[in-house]
């Protein structure tokens, strides 16, 4: 069996952590519902007024997080899609890469790095197999 000692504990991760940002998609499948705790960035093209631990952003999203990181605080979660992701990486401004890998073919679906972008050279920090289940954590070099 490959499963490793470790397993992955959302829940411990999650208590590291104090902002997550999305992207509409993810909005409106209602993926805000599980983080009322945090504070919860959605970038959306539109303007929509904020409301509970919600934020719409209708601007650069990456300025927004700069100045959220510049902050005292915990990590901020990229909770989305290559659409989303796609900003963080040409901005430069992701620390740390937690990829979920889970052996599923769906024979069709969106890429989760787009092209074009900046090569970025990362070093395996830590993995973890649990039932099939890969979670790959990578720094930047």
């Amino acid at each position: 069996k490959l499963d490793t000692e470790k397993k992955w504990n959302y829940d411990e991760f999650l208590k590291n952590i104090d902002i997550v940002v999305m992207g509409k998609n993810c909005y409106d499948q209602n993926f805000h519902n599980d983080f009322k705790d945090k504070k919860v960035y959605v970038a959306i093209s539109k303007i929509l007024q904020d409301h509970d631990n919600i934020h719409f952003i209708n601007r650069d999203v990456c300025k927004v997080i700069e100045e959220e990181r510049e902050k005292e605080g915990k990590d901020i979660f990229l909770f989305g899609g290559g659409g989303l992701v796609d900003n963080f990486i040409k901005s430069d401004i992701i620390d740390e890469y937690i990829i979920g890998i889970i052996p599923t073919i769906l024979g069709k679906g969106r890429p989760l790095f787009f092209g074009n972008n900046p090569k970025v050279d990362l070093h395996l920090d830590q993995y973890i197999m649990d039932n099939g289940i890969a979670i790959l954590r990578y720094s930047k070099r």
